[in-house]
């Protein structure tokens, strides 16, 4: 009688190979590239292709890189096109080679701080050149939305006084069959009440922006309004805010985005 022994082995985890893992994802998970790592290839092959006319890697070696970036959940490749060449900019002088003036550099920053990337808004910091301790301001959007609750609120109000005054006969149209409900309530009821509520909005408050920072000296946010509040200003461009923790005296400057302290003054 013959015997055959069949010797079953086990495949550890480590030794799983997987087609479907991007040249980027080794096995080796010491060799495995790190999001840092990744992101910073991925930006320098933007930079040689866009600015240097030349190809680092393959396209089907960057598709992989993109997909790779965008499966890890980098912000990198969700970037909008000046988001990118800022972060291109920075690598580049960074490594010795520039590739914007100073000029183009802080302009480019500043359009930045006023599309609200944030990116570009860094913590408390000292300036070497200016001696100054200074923090990056971001519009504090929660904050600018909620100014149009209360005239929402009135919106809404006017809306229902108006369907009582006219019989309940908006009632009676938002009760349709469909699609004719669903018609008048998207393109008309609630358009009507936006525009409202914003047009309540600007009659008592103009040009408004709403700015958050930390604080230099202690990192506390602190909030600063600016704008037009029933044609009393809020005083300008800049603002002297008072920190709410450490009681430090700050300017707030709504056009270069920047928390400084005072002159005279110590962090």
């Amino acid at each position: 009688m013959l015997t055959f022994i069949f010797i079953t082995g086990q495949v550890q985890e480590d030794e799983v190979i997987d087609s479907n893992v991007l040249p980027y994802c080794t096995i080796d998970k010491k060799q495995k590239k790190t999001i840092g790592e990744m992101e910073q290839e991925f930006l320098q092959a933007l930079q040689a292709f866009y600015y240097e006319g030349k190809s680092i890697m393959s396209n089907e070696e960057f598709d992989n890189l993109k997909e790779e970036l965008m499966w890890e959940g980098s912000s990198v490749v969700m970037l909008s096109a000046d988001e990118q060449r800022f972060l291109e900019a920075s690598m580049a002088y960074v490594s010795g080679n520039p590739i914007l003036s100073d000029e183009e550099y802080d302009k480019l920053k500043k359009q930045l701080k006023i599309d609200g990337s944030e990116i570009v808004v860094e913590g408390p910091r000292c300036s070497l050149r200016s001696k100054k301790v200074y923090s990056d301001l971001s519009v504090d959007y929660l904050k600018m939305f909620l100014l149009n609750v209360p005239a929402a609120v009135v919106a809404l109000v006017l809306f229902f006084f108006l369907d009582d005054l006219t019989g309940f006969e908006i009632t009676y149209l938002l009760e349709l069959p469909e699609p004719f409900s669903f018609i008048f309530t998207w393109f008309a009821a609630l358009p009507l009440i936006l525009w409202l509520s914003f047009t309540f909005t600007n009659i008592i408050v103009k040009d408004f922006l709403i700015l958050v920072g930390p604080c230099p000296n202690c990192g506390t946010e602190n909030t600063s309004f600016f704008g037009t509040i029933l044609s009393i200003s809020s005083g300008g461009a800049t603002n002297k805010v008072k920190c709410s923790n450490c009681g430090t005296d700050m300017v707030y400057d709504s056009k270069s985005r920047l928390i400084t302290l005072p002159e005279g003054s110590e962090a």
